[in-house]
């Protein structure tokens, strides 16, 4: 062709002419590095009218893709870049098959779709050897609809070409011919032009080959780019990227690089002058390409199994019979017996009216959305689950509105009882999913996952994917290492990056303009500069592939036929889309969810059955317990689930709750946002504010909690009773307001106003002023149906610890047994309680910490030791059951298998102190070789018999025996309580600051005293070091932040770096610190919290010596009772900041929302006579049955001369009041 025609044909074609056909997102997961959203806006730009998406084994980004070209008006065509095996797919001999080709795979239709998914996931499933890996059986058995390109130059062909192996190369193109006879194409490279930017001579090499294949096979040519980033301007962060997936760094000289050539999406433009004279072929072929793909994916279809019915019976029979038998069984008290031989109308006739309604309503929603078979296979997995003593959450979420999730035992919570409505959990005016979440004992969770697939099989049951991504602090890191950055200065550029805000990534791109650090740290170095404008090109990269916490999804036939999937971390298999887009498809996704503290609860109740031999009925717990609330009103939560934090504890003190309600209220309350509204809540409940109500039409929705607007639930139940509102129309107010989308709020509001004056006789007005507080609700509401579910495990544990405390606390320090912390504090509260810790012992201690039956004991748990494992106590328990107790060590080494209980673990066990009643610790550390020798021994001896013949000879006096010598060097007190907590995590036997107490109590205040009631307050305390974590403040300095603990609790002291420089090696741990500064509990914009910390003035190590020369002198330091007075201006207010909050339907004074709890009071009784000691007798009883928060003050003598604070603290109510009153008289009695 000669250059003018040439000209002329490149001419005549146009952008829209060329399709990209082979290109990498940010799911060839640290290869590519094109955002999909990017693609498809470039794609539009160019003028082009579709593009490919053929990412690296997998097809991870093709529904995002999918519906993002959908939405652009951009064809999408669905493909993968498949890795072939180089032998079979089942091959793995490092030696033969660590090489693999690349191929293009792209789907021309449904059935090439689904066939693309199948050998993708087969690929995963079968042909996983360093990728995964298809074959040519696979490719011969599942080529229908596909259409195939040789691929780059890792290809089959393209490898055979760089080889000079031309014969190869042909061999393996009439074979792919044969199998996919016009569907097969050979891929030429667009970098293998002499015109590309980067020309590479071996892909001009493979180019060559190709056209002389084409040519001599009739096979027709395409050419792509191969594109991994977008454009030019990403090619170094491609670098990078490319780095971080291979752990090198970036000056490495023989690093994997992909910088010799553009691999961005080209600009079609170029392609046709390139290639558009000689071959124009190559480029209108990809378009005849697209235009044979036509994929259709499905969204929005409703994919619910079927459940297996019995014989004669139909899904919503079935589901009918279920249900109402549930409601005779929960509402008449009917058994199951009973219920058997009751019809539907049967039992309908007995129930309430208000039961009959609500369930026929329900069901009638259900059958009209077609989810009655979803109802029934959720129902049967967790009776299956609880019919075999797996303990299930009452429910979660939305689903405790639905009095059918009640009936069939799905929630434990009666809905008309709380107030839950079926609306927020399913919407009549709109068809979506169902959403049941399951909350699971975490140690049976996959025997619930387990039954799913046997029921429905095992292909139709799948884990599902989710996608680390690089953010901010993780992006700045990679790129620093891959930069060599130094480690110290790496992390102190990633900590100037804001942390995430409500758990939403703020951009880096935003960071380094908004936020005043990072933007003078990015303008001054420009080693920052560097790494953070190659960081915002990182960011949102996908990093790795993982398995969600508790996504399962179920579909009604073969899973591959509806998604691809993977093998993810440790051989599970899971989707190869994440959650949101398996929910997209119509796939019932289920949540099932691990929680440790429904494990608590069913050890407590198996240690409660063994010991006590009781049983507990989780569903039939009265809610009205006394103990239980007397539990709550004292703030013992320690252990109970959702309620432990110290602010709550302060905040349950202070409401006292008496029932159900308050529970659920403060599970609601006490998060970021509503939290400033408990004061008010507490003041109202206990008299102490009026209750009131914006308009009267409100009060049956809000006197549950006062007054104030607590859930989404209360104000969907103002919108239908004040307003006129369906449930419908209640749930999508629900919707606009609480995802504050505003044209939806736009088309509510009038008929929310309207529907108020209209039906709720309010003026529009006060209508307009609570929609006004909805919208600031919007910031804070929460799901009624969800606080309750979790407001019930709270109360099953409270329950538990208050009736069963020995086997609760068992079972918590069990389940707590690997986190040495909260081990501490859970012994700690085990003292607090009145029950003693015993130290493990080989004779009594079992895996788990057991309770001493009625001795208030709780014995260590073997298995929680460090170094012994459950396989090296299980083989002690064994030799124990079957002989008996140990009678010494020489009887244990006989009995017990050194093969199981090993070197380590025996060495663990002495140090522990788990052989103190059979031996000194020194000297069986002295002798742990010996007994170790002689064990080894014996037992292989055993096995040959010569023990049998000794015993047969003369007994137990001719059987070998061991002498144990005396160690010369015995190891002091102090270190044998440093390997306690090495190895239990704590002091057991006794704790190292026990000769501290005069000089502790003399010179410093208990930690336990240090709480926000003190904040600003000077202060001494004192303690051993527990932790130590320093860090790099961003000028550069180290400062500290060290844990520190005494025999009251645990507490942390900020160490700024003036300090810190001066203290240089003092910050040991273990070592003994005596501390004074200031109390601080407040954030940064001067908020108060809920933790309250010292920050260090002075910090002295108190050594032995000093401690030796202290002289008692007997006065205590007493602690200080309230805050120090703080100057406003120490804190400037934010925008918006502290304003008075709106949510709350009463008419509040405008400060009322954030008041603080008052700062608490002192009793002062006055004593006029000094001698009157059946006065003081009285007195000192009746504090002792009131022990609280409160100081009390002794008023001596007529004259008011003396006043003593008395060594303990009161609770400061009616009760005490009263009491004291009759003792000493009106006038003797006050407290402010």
């Amino acid at each position: 062709m000669g250059s003018t025609q040439t000209k002329q044909a490149a001419k005549s074609l146009q952008p829209s002419d060329f399709v990209h056909l082979h290109n990498h997102t940010y799911h060839s997961v640290l290869d590519g590095l094109t955002r999909i959203g990017d693609l498809v806006d470039k794609v539009k730009e160019f003028g082009m009218e579709a593009a490919a998406v053929t990412d690296h084994g997998t097809m991870s980004g093709i529904l995002e893709y999918y519906k993002a070209a959908k939405a652009a008006g951009i064809k999408p065509i669905l493909g993968i870049e498949t890795y072939v095996a180089a032998r079979s797919r089942f091959d793995r001999d490092p030696a033969k098959d660590k090489q693999r080709f690349h191929l293009t795979v792209l789907a021309m239709n449904n059935t090439g779709f689904h066939n693309l998914m199948k050998l993708s996931t087969r690929a995963n499933l079968e042909g996983m050897y360093y990728k995964p890996r298809i074959d040519h059986d696979l490719l011969e058995e599942l080529n229908e609809g596909l259409i195939v390109l040789s691929g780059c130059a890792s290809g089959e062909i393209g490898v055979a070409l760089k080889e000079d192996d031309y014969a190869r190369a042909k061999e393996t193109a009439t074979w792919y011919k044969s199998v996919l006879g016009d569907r097969y194409y050979l891929e030429l490279q667009d970098h293998g032009h002499p015109k590309s930017n980067t020309h590479w001579d071996v892909q001009a090499k493979i180019n060559e080959g190709l056209i002389k294949l084409s040519k001599e096979l009739a096979i027709p040519m395409v050419v792509t780019c191969d594109g991994h980033y977008l454009t030019h301007a990403y090619q170094d962060a491609h670098e990078i990227l490319l780095c971080v997936g291979t752990g090198a760094y970036l000056s490495d000289e023989k690093r994997m690089s992909l910088k010799d050539f553009e691999l961005h999406l080209t600009d079609p433009r170029d392609i046709i002058d390139h290639w558009g004279g000689e071959f124009p072929e190559v480029i209108t072929n990809t378009k005849a390409i697209a235009d044979r793909c036509n994929v259709e994916i499905e969204l929005g279809r409703i994919l619910i199994p079927k459940y297996p019915l019995p014989d004669g019976e139909s899904e919503h029979s079935y589901l009918h019979k279920l249900v109402y038998q549930g409601l005779a069984r929960r509402y008449n008290d009917k058994t199951a017996d009973e219920v058997e031989s009751m019809t539907v109308d049967d039992i309908a006739a007995i129930l309430a009216p208000e039961v009959r309604e609500r369930v026929e309503m329900e069901l009638g929603v259900m059958a009209n959305m077609g989810y009655e078979g979803y109802f029934l296979i959720v129902q049967d997995f967790i009776n299956w689950g609880k019919s075999q003593g797996i303990v299930f959450g009452p429910g979660r979420g939305s689903a405790a509105g639905s009095i059918v999730a009640y009936a069939l035992n799905i929630t434990d919570l009666d809905p008309l009882k709380y107030g839950l409505l079926f609306e927020r959990f399913l919407n009549p005016d709109r068809i979506s999913m169902p959403d049941i979440d399951v909350d699971i004992q975490d140690t049976r969770r996959d025997e619930v996952i387990e039954y799913c697939a046997k029921k429905y099989g095992e292909d139709h049951v799948s884990n599902i994917a989710t996608f680390g991504k690089m953010f901010g602090r993780m992006a700045v890191r990679d790129v620093a290492r891959v930069l060599e950055v130094p480690y110290a200065e790496s992390d102190r550029l990633a900590k100037l990056v804001p942390p995430p805000n409500q758990g939403r990534h703020i951009p880096l791109s935003v960071s380094v303009k908004e936020d005043a650090d990072l933007r003078k740290e990015y303008e001054n170095n420009p080693t920052a500069k560097e790494v953070l404008d190659y960081a915002i090109q990182l960011e949102g990269t996908i990093r790795s592939h993982g398995v969600h916490a508790c996504g399962v999804v179920i579909a009604p036939d073969t899973l591959v036929n509806y998604i691809p999937l993977e093998m993810a971390q440790k051989g599970v298999v899971a989707t190869q889309f994440p959650m949101g887009e398996v929910e997209e498809l119509g796939l019932l996704k289920m949540d099932f969810l691990g929680l440790s503290n429904l494990t608590i609860i069913n050890n407590a109740m198996r240690i409660i059955k063994k010991v006590y031999k009781e049983e507990i009925d989780l569903a039939h717990l009265p809610l009205d317990d006394k103990p239980t609330y007397e539990l709550f009103q004292r703030g013992d939560t320690t252990g109970v689930f959702q309620l432990e934090s110290a602010g709550m504890k302060r905040y349950l003190r202070g409401l006292k709750p008496t029932h159900f309600e308050d529970i659920i209220a403060m599970v609601a309350l006490y998060r970021p946002g509503p939290i400033q509204f408990i004061d008010s809540f507490i003041r109202r409940k206990n008299g102490e504010e009026p209750i009131t109500y914006l308009h009267e039409g409100m009060r049956n929705s809000l006197e549950n909690t006062y007054g104030v607007l607590v859930y989404q639930e209360q104000f969907m139940q103002i919108s239908k009773e004040w307003c006129g509102f369906t449930g419908g129309q209640a749930d999508t107010l629900r919707k606009a307001v609480g995802k504050k989308k505003i044209d939806l709020m736009m088309k509510v509001k009038p008929e929310f106003v309207e529907g108020a004056v209209k039906v709720g006789g309010a003026t529009r007005e006060m209508a307009e002023t609570f929609w006004s507080q909805l919208e600031e609700f919007a910031n804070y509401c929460f799901n009624k149906s969800h606080a309750a579910c979790y407001g019930l495990i709270a109360y099953w544990t409270a329950y538990l610890k208050a009736h069963y405390p020995d086997a609760f606390m068992a079972a918590l320090m069990t389940s707590d047994h690997d986190d040495i912390d909260r081990l501490a504090i859970e012994i700690t509260e085990c003292k607090h309680m009145g029950m003693e810790v015993l130290s493990p012992d080989v004779n009594q201690s079992y895996v788990e910490f057991a309770v001493v039956p009625a001795a208030k004991q709780v014995r260590f748990g073997m298995a929680a030791v460090k170094g012994v494992g459950v396989g090296a106590v299980e083989e002690i328990i064994r030799a124990r059951d079957a002989g008996g107790p140990f009678k010494s060590v020489e009887d244990f080494a006989k009995r017990v298998s050194t093969s199981k209980v090993n070197r380590k673990a025996w060495e663990s066990l002495i140090k522990a102190g788990a052989f103190d009643e059979l031996g000194d610790r020194s000297d069986l550390l002295f002798n742990l070789d010996a007994i170790l020798a002689f064990a080894s021994k014996l037992q292989k001896e055993a096995l040959s018999g010569q023990v049998d013949m000794f015993a047969a000879l003369g007994g137990d006096k001719l059987m070998p025996s061991i002498e144990l010598k005396t160690a010369p060097v015995k190891h002091t007190p102090k270190e044998q309580l440093m390997w306690e907590r090495e190895l239990l995590g704590l002091y057991i036997s006794a704790h190292p600051l026990d000769n501290y107490d005069a000089f502790f109590e003399e010179q410093t205040i208990p930690l336990h005293n240090c709480a926000p009631n003190i904040d600003g307050q000077q202060v001494t305390i004192g303690g051993l070091v527990s932790t130590v974590r320093t860090i790099v403040t961003k000028s550069g300095a180290k400062m500290a932040f060290v844990g520190l603990e005494d025999k009251t609790g645990e507490g942390e002291v900020i160490v700024f770096p003036r300090l810190y420089e001066q203290l240089g090696d003092g910050l040991q741990q273990d070592a003994v610190l005596k501390v004074s500064g200031k109390i601080s509990a407040r954030d940064r914009d001067g908020n108060m919290t809920d933790e309250a910390k010292m920050i260090a003035d002075e910090i002295s190590v108190v050594t032995d010596k000093e401690l030796n020369e202290y002289q008692s002198h007997g006065r205590k330091m007493t602690a200080p009772t309230g805050r120090a007075a703080v100057k406003q201006k120490r804190y400037p207010k934010k925008a918006n900041a502290g304003a008075p909050a709106t949510a709350v339907t009463a008419k509040m004074p405008k400060s009322a929302a954030s008041t603080p709890l008052p700062a608490l009071k002192t009793v002062y009784v006055k004593i006029a006579n000094p001698n009157d000691h059946d006065s003081l007798l009285a007195l000192k009883q009746l504090c002792g049955k009131h022990p609280g928060q409160n100081d009390i003050i002794m008023v001596l003598g007529s004259d008011k001369s003396r006043a003593i604070r008395l060594p303990f603290r009161v609770d400061a109510q009616r009760e005490l009041h009263d009491g004291l009153v009759q003792i000493l008289g009106d006038e003797c009695v006050a407290i402010k």
